[in-house]
């Protein structure tokens, strides 16, 4: 038992330290000295896993799977489900972390000068089986731009493989995803933390 332990955590931390978060472009000076930050999620571009699925194909899949295991209505909870997370707590979690790792008051918050549109472009579910477990990962595009003035971006962060589970493993899949914008959040606000010191 402790080495299966010891394999879990093993794997488990080589996902953690495998987000990576890359400036594309601009820089953090505009957000010195501000007090709040609005935030827009935008899906309309993301992908599932490695075959690159869209999100109709990811959809069609999963309530295929869970309509075979569980039945219709449970497949269809599911579907309801994952259009609830991403307006609820895909967002919820994202911004506790940020407003938890950093001074700026993150959420939504149309009368901020800025926004930062979390682009969502690619996601692995990851799965759960018990003792055993493979953490979600989510790949995104942070676009900080003017609120006045969305064409302006003025900083673009490429954040991949920010990981979604606890070491204790998350039976459901927008769970799992759920944890890795709250992952996405921390380490963004950390970033910006450093950056405007």
């Amino acid at each position: 038992m402790k080495k299966l332990l010891l394999i879990v955590m093993i794997i488990t931390s080589s996902f953690v330290l495998a987000q990576k978060m890359k400036v594309v472009s601009g820089n953090f000076e505009f957000l010195k000295g501000e007090k709040e930050l609005n935030v827009e999620f935008d899906y309309s571009t993301v992908t599932f896993y490695k075959e690159k699925m869209t999100e109709a194909q990811y959809l069609e899949k999963r309530v295929k799977e869970i309509a075979k295991d569980k039945g219709d209505a449970e497949a269809e909870r599911w579907k309801t489900d994952w259009n609830s997370s991403k307006e609820t707590s895909f967002v919820d979690k994202f911004l506790a972390s940020m407003n938890k790792n950093m001074a700026i008051k993150t959420g939504l918050n149309p009368n901020a000068k800025y926004t930062v549109i979390v682009v969502t472009t690619w996601i692995y579910p990851g799965w759960f089986a018990g003792v055993m477990n493979q953490p979600s990962k989510v790949s995104t595009l942070l676009k900080f731009v003017e609120t006045a003035n969305p064409g302006n971006t003025l900083l673009a962060i490429e954040a991949t493989n920010a990981p979604g589970d606890n070491f204790v493993g998350l039976p459901n899949n927008n769970d799992r995803i759920a944890e890795g914008y709250a992952k996405t959040g921390k380490t963004l606000a950390k970033m910006i933390e450093k950056k405007i010191k």
